[in-house]
């Protein structure tokens, strides 16, 4: 049986390039405001990863099933229904009540527009 790979890596793909090629123009507008966030937060520059992804942060190593990889921290991507923002949800659910409109999945946390949230929290 062949080892399942990461499809979350590192690529050299244009952030600028992906935020631009968001049809939306709100959704870009505040794609642009989560990278200067998030670079803030972490001290890394922005870069891609996937086939949709865009992804900021240090990685990690991590070890499932006897395989080995890197995993960004945190990351979000501008998708049609929502901002998903990946790696944020678990690390803030004390935070999640005050934080205002949004849901939350596995590991991952949606925002239909950041004027719906406290950015206060969100940075948090």
């Amino acid at each position: 049986m062949s080892k399942a790979e990461n499809k979350t890596k590192a690529t050299k793909a244009s952030v600028a390039g992906f935020i631009a090629a968001v049809p939306d123009e709100a959704k870009r507008k505040d794609a642009m405001a989560l990278i200067k966030l998030m670079q803030n937060a972490t001290g890394e520059s922005p870069r891609c990863g996937g086939r949709a992804l865009s992804v900021l942060a240090r990685s990690t190593t991590f070890t499932i099933a006897g395989r080995a990889g890197d995993m960004p921290l945190i990351g979000f991507s501008p998708r049609k229904p929502a901002l998903v923002l990946y790696g944020v949800a678990r690390s803030a659910e004390a935070m999640l009540d005050k934080l205002g409109k949004h849901t939350t999945g596995k590991g991952c946390l949606y925002i239909k527009r950041l004027s719906d949230v406290d950015e206060k929290i969100l940075k948090r």
